[in-house]
């Protein structure tokens, strides 16, 4: 009886709304929806379309005084060709999201998936918002301490004109005929990986809440400052300092970021016992291995697109980011059969990926036997410094900080032990060990020490304070132990499946 008087009302408003004309369906439909059956809802509906007007009217209120039909034939094909390419480069950025989320998600256990998942899909939707707002603007924008500190407004400004200028070969020298859109997208997906980094340290213990307003501190502040010392022509880059792609930029940070919160969490319940480290086993590791597929792809866009034009060297940086990765996965195969009896799939897999970031920074600035050697070691370093975590009580459940933090600083140093000068045949060393003397050695380990200082500061305080204000970053005892997929969001990942 109870359900029959409840659902008659909604067949009455579903006959009505047929019967509807075609002026008053439209109002009917729109009561027909929770929450917006009051006048003043209906008031506040009303100004959304003035919303999206006043943001069209910023957006397009610039004009370009030079159009795509003024250049030649050969200035808009490089025009057109720079731009494309770094538009599908920041496509490939951004699927590497996927890779991270999977990669995450196989690694740990069956019922922290979903948390897991939520977190890598949600936080580039973050990164993106806070970076739009105000982080690409602290990253790119006008000085305001010299060499330091940088803004240019809020928001992200799209006039398209400068770029054509400089693609008319009207602008001054140094301009960039990348338009600020496609340039803001793959900026921001950047600062998206940063921030996914952070998720593997912080893994099956974090609450989903203030992880996310962690993100939105790093991607909108901690970040973007960091990057202009280097990419925006800041104190770093007036050194001589070198990082390509990113190394210590984007993964170092990311690493020391997520390491600081992993510290203040501590480790998992039953990740130590009596000081010993006990394995916990991940329980997808054909999904962590399609993820990483996925990120040696994605890393196409990542160093090749870096580049920032299509040109003569983005295949020569492809060469560099492969042959790194390949050295990475057969170092940590090597090193992982000889310490444990038997080829380890995680060291596969995370080898693969320190030979990555053991040449984001060089990328450009590397030969290819030196590529092959850097991402070799990298996949060595990365199998010692699992075990190192593990041996100083800091939980680690992906090997994010050995494989972004400690590979991050190594490919940073590489760069001055046997980097050379850029991507053309038989230029000169500047490397300790290929007649480079000293200086950019201690350039690089100067600039991967100021990043890992800054980055450990200020996250340190930025994870106090959002701890003190919610109660604390890591969720309750009883959570942790059912599984935050039940606890942080009331679903399972596998809810046809019997836990075992």
């Amino acid at each position: 009886m109870t359900t029959a008087l409840h659902a008659a009302p909604s067949r009455r408003n579903h006959r009505r709304l047929q019967e509807a004309s075609l002026l008053n369906g439209p109002m009917l439909l729109v009561k027909s929806i929770r929450g917006l059956r009051t006048n003043r809802a209906l008031i506040w509906l009303a100004t959304v379309p003035l919303a999206l007007l006043g943001l069209g009217v910023f957006n397009f209120a610039a004009q370009a005084e030079v159009g795509l039909s003024d250049l030649t034939g050969a200035q808009a094909a490089a025009f057109l060709a720079d731009n494309l390419w770094l538009f599908i480069a920041t496509i490939l950025v951004i699927f590497m999201n996927a890779g991270f989320a999977m990669v995450e998600a196989g690694m740990c256990r069956q019922k922290n998936a979903v948390n897991i998942l939520a977190k890598n899909l949600f936080v580039f939707a973050l990164a993106v918002t806070a970076y739009w707002f105000i982080g690409y603007s602290l990253m790119y924008g006008g000085s305001v301490i010299d060499g330091w500190v940088y803004f240019q407004g809020l928001f992200v400004d799209p006039d398209p004109s400068g770029a054509i200028e400089c693609a008319a070969g009207l602008a001054g020298e140094g301009c960039s005929q990348l338009v600020p859109s496609v340039d803001f997208l793959f900026q921001a997906a950047f600062a998206g990986t940063a921030a996914t980094i952070v998720s593997g340290l912080v893994a099956e213990r974090v609450k989903f809440g203030e992880f996310v307003v962690f993100s939105l501190v790093l991607t909108a502040f901690i970040y973007p400052i960091a990057g202009s010392w280097q990419w925006n022509g800041g104190w770093l880059s007036e050194l001589g300092f070198i990082d390509f792609a990113g190394s210590s930029i984007v993964h170092s940070v990311g690493g020391w970021a997520g390491l600081v919160g992993a510290m203040l969490l501590g480790p998992r319940i039953g990740k130590f016992v009596d000081g010993k480290a006990q394995a916990m086993p991940g329980h997808n590791m054909a999904i962590a291995t399609l993820g990483a597929l996925v990120l040696w792809i994605g890393w196409y866009g990542f160093n090749p697109g870096s580049e920032l034009a299509m040109d003569q060297y983005v295949a020569y940086v492809a060469v560099t980011t492969t042959l790194a990765a390949a050295g990475g996965a057969i170092a940590a195969t090597i090193i992982s059969t000889v310490t444990s009896g038997k080829p380890d799939l995680t060291m596969i897999i995370n080898g693969i990926l320190a030979g990555l970031v053991s040449i984001t920074a060089g990328c450009g600035n590397m030969t290819f036997s030196g590529s092959w050697i850097a991402g070799f070691v990298g996949g060595v370093i990365v199998v010692f410094s699992v075990s190192a975590l593990d041996a100083a009580g800091i939980d680690d459940p992906v090997g994010a900080f050995s494989v972004h933090g400690v590979c991050g600083v190594w490919g940073t140093l590489v760069i001055g032990l046997w980097g050379v000068e850029g991507m053309d045949p038989g230029v000169a060393g500047i490397g300790l060990f290929n007649g480079g003397g000293l200086s950019q050695f201690l350039i690089q380990a100067l600039g991967a020490a100021a990043y890992g200082l800054w980055t450990v500061a200020t996250c340190w305080i930025a994870w106090s304070i959002i701890g003190g204000f919610f109660g604390g970053i890591r969720v309750s005892e009883e959570e942790e132990l059912q599984g935050l997929d039940v606890g942080e969001h009331g679903m399972e990942a596998y809810p046809d499946f019997a836990s075992s």
